[in-house]
């Protein structure tokens, strides 16, 4: 890891990527006691892929993700990772929001820091890895600024950093871009590929974007009311020039008919 003189006296370990971490839900109930809004869900995210989930409006796709994080227990049946009960929260299992959660009153690098701090590591090292993170993500120069001074923008790119910059198996994202302008939302699109090359991280990422799920996705989930109405595969990933292959166009037209939308 790269290191600037004065920072540490000793360079820290160099990072090796722990394999992404396969997730897995088997008959799965989801929701709140009296309120589930998932059954019977059966659904797998394989180490290192990128696996986006869409559906309209109130039919689970929230709850799915912090079922997967650990924060919500499952009402019925199974969620594992690396075939192992998901039972709690996993320093392993980043979870990023859209909205940014930063610590207004902790700069840039500060808020990259803490769940270093968290885990143990020594002063030294976490601010080279922060301030590495910060610079991967675009934000060289501005670790000292608070998060009011910063743009909508860029505070994700804060959340980002602080959330890889911990080497978590499995990152789950929900609408994460979703109050950016469509400019700046596929330039953090293209950032978070950018940033995840090498990490070997598995990734969940929910949307309502159409195009955002067939960009990122190595699949997408389609999610309808009640449960999965099916996992496809992306033609051709990360490739902003598949958006008018006729693979993808099909693709995009099924995934907008899931939800009951006008195909454009």
């Amino acid at each position: 890891m790269s290191t600037e003189t004065g920072i540490a006296t000793t360079a820290p370990p160099v990072d090796r990527p722990a394999p992404g971490a396969r997730l897995g839900l088997t008959g799965a109930r989801l929701g709140r006691p009296g309120a589930a809004v998932l059954h019977d869900l059966d659904l797998e995210a394989a180490p290192g892929e990128i696996l986006t989930v869409v559906g309209p409006s109130g039919c689970g796709k929230s709850t799915l993700l912090r079922t997967l994080a650990g924060l919500l227990p499952a009402l019925a049946g199974q969620v594992v990772q690396d075939g192992r009960p998901v039972t709690g929260p996993g320093a392993d299992r980043a979870l990023i929001f859209q909205e940014d959660a930063l610590l207004p009153w902790r700069t840039a690098r500060a808020n990259v820091e803490l769940p270093l701090a968290i885990r143990g590591l020594g002063r030294a090292e976490r601010t080279a890895r922060a301030r590495e993170w910060l610079d991967r993500v675009g934000l060289t120069g501005l670790e000292g600024q608070l998060p009011h001074r910063l743009s909508g923008g860029q505070r994700q790119r804060v959340q980002l950093a602080r959330a890889l910059a911990g080497q978590p198996r499995a990152v789950l994202m929900d609408e994460p871009f979703g109050a950016l302008d469509a400019q700046t939302r596929a330039g953090m699109q293209q950032l978070l590929v950018e940033a995840l090359r090498g990490t070997g991280a598995t990734v969940v990422f929910v949307t309502h974007d159409v195009d955002e799920a067939l960009f990122l996705g190595d699949r997408v989930a389609l999610l309808g009311s009640g449960g999965l109405t099916g996992v496809r595969t992306v033609p051709r990933p990360r490739d902003r020039d598949a958006r008018d292959d006729p693979a993808t166009v099909a693709l995009r037209r099924e995934v907008l008919d899931s939800l009951g939308a006008r195909t454009l």
